[in-house]
């Protein structure tokens, strides 16, 4: 059970920090001052990151969580080598704040209550 516990624990981290960094990276792909290149590719990394649609769908075995393992990371990594160490060092102290802030539920409720609206029109045009 404990090992159970610091896995857990772990893993909370991890995607603590996974979050930190897609709030990083949609910060570079605002900041003037991060190289265009950098700029080009963290917006389309924090877009896919943020996104409800996968490239590959995780209902595909091994192949569906792919994406989310390794190229997710990889590019991650990429764009924060792309980004000079001083402002990387600033837009990691903005992301932290910013991950730390506490969560909306009522916006997360609204989401979730348009695309639920959204799924039920698309059947609704679909079927009908």
């Amino acid at each position: 059970m404990e090992r159970l516990k610091r896995w857990a624990g772990a893993l909370k981290r991890w995607a603590g920090a996974l979050k930190r960094q897609a709030i990083l990276l949609w910060l570079a792909a605002r900041d003037a001052r991060v190289p265009w290149a950098a700029r080009l590719l963290a917006a389309g990394i924090a877009a896919y990151a943020f996104s409800p649609i996968d490239l590959i769908p995780d209902v595909i075995p091994v192949l569906g969580l792919l994406d989310e393992l390794i190229l997710l990371p990889g590019l991650v990594w990429l764009v924060l080598r792309m980004i000079p160490p001083a402002l990387r060092a600033e837009l990691e102290d903005q992301a932290t704040s910013i991950a730390a802030r506490p969560v909306s539920r009522a916006g997360a409720v609204a989401v979730v209550g348009l695309w639920v609206a959204v799924a039920g029109l698309a059947a609704w045009w679909w079927l009908g």
